[in-house]
């Protein structure tokens, strides 16, 4: 999914001020990890995660492999924070970032 530039401009404001949901370590994409990243993303709609290795190449490859089994889009990368989305239809809207008023 392609996203408007107003609404990567919304998604950015909004994750500003959000936390990283899950952290990626040296130990990369384990099951658990790619699990985590789902219910949150089920959750949440729009998350951090934290890409937390040495090599360049190493995080541009996780970030791709996230993207890639999620099935999500992702907002904005910077240093080792990522923003990702994917649109939940049923999603609550007391644990929904997009929904909740803020």
């Amino acid at each position: 999914m392609s996203l408007t530039q107003d609404k990567k401009k919304r998604y950015r404001s909004i994750g500003h001020n959000l936390n990283p949901v899950v952290i990626v370590s040296e130990n990369g994409l384990t099951a658990n990890v790619i699990d985590a990243i789902e219910q949150a993303l089920f959750d949440h709609e729009l998350i951090k995660v934290k890409v937390n290795v040495g090599d360049r190449e190493d995080k541009k490859a996780i970030i791709e492999e996230i993207i890639k089994q999620t099935k999500c889009t992702l907002v904005q990368s910077i240093g080792k924070m990522i923003l990702i989305l994917k649109e939940n239809p049923k999603a609550k809207e007391k644990l929904s970032n997009i929904k909740r008023p803020f």
